[in-house]
């Protein structure tokens, strides 16, 4: 396990140290986040902290499973190093273990323990929570008016945790939109409040209007 985690992460190293040294570098995609195009300034995490978000995605899998073995079954997801733990395990010890051990990962700023204790998922129960998941994200590209790729969407016993780094307005809206999804339980946010102003800061630059030619001169008509 610490020798696949190793490989994966010189991969995601390398790649993003070869897409730096090229200026014509295509996007390289990091856990559905291209680095160096438009989805990082939507995701509104750098790539350092995208590569460190999936480091700590793959430590928190591995330690969590070395110390609780199949006493539950846990998911870590990172957003701008901060953790969500979902899923369930046997019991209180077990969940505060699995926090503290997730805590103690390098570069962690927080974690938020939103495991259901002696409530295990069937198999149907998953496929039903990824299945939301999948119309929430598609109701976030149909609203048109939020930044769906800057949301992580996370479903667990169908509720619906939402993670980025939004305004307040923005967070308002996508809580609205996923609490209409058919088949949500509940709405989690998880998310970061940014200003307006760190939200433009955020965008990427928009280009400039081209201008519209002149029209060519009419040739002079002949008597």
């Amino acid at each position: 396990m610490k020798q696949e985690f190793a490989r994966r992460l010189r991969a995601v190293a390398l790649g993003v140290a070869a897409c730096a040294a090229l200026s014509a570098c295509a996007p390289l995609l990091l856990g559905g986040a291209m680095v160096g195009g438009a989805m990082v300034a939507t995701d509104r995490r750098t790539s350092g902290t995208i590569l460190d978000d999936e480091g700590i995605e793959l430590k928190a899998g591995s330690r969590v499973r070395e110390a609780l073995g199949d006493r539950g079954n846990v998911s870590a997801t990172s957003y701008n190093r901060i953790v969500l733990l979902t899923g369930d395990v046997r019991d209180a010890a077990d969940k505060a273990t699995a926090e503290r051990v997730v805590a103690g990962i390098e570069n962690v700023k927080s974690v938020v323990n939103e495991l259901v204790v002696g409530l295990a998922r069937s198999v149907v129960s998953r496929s039903r929570d990824a299945f939301l998941t999948s119309k929430v994200k598609a109701s976030f590209i149909d609203a048109k008016d939020l930044f769906s790729n800057s949301i992580k969407v996370v479903t667990a016993h169908q509720t619906v945790y939402l993670m980025g780094r939004v305004t307040e307005r923005e967070a308002n809206r996508a809580t609205e939109v996923a609490r209409g999804v058919d088949g949500v339980q509940k709405v989690v946010r998880v998310f970061e409040i940014i200003s307006e102003a760190e939200l433009a800061n955020a965008l990427p630059p928009q280009p400039a209007a081209a201008a519209a030619p002149s029209p060519a001169p009419s040739a002079p008509s002949k008597p």
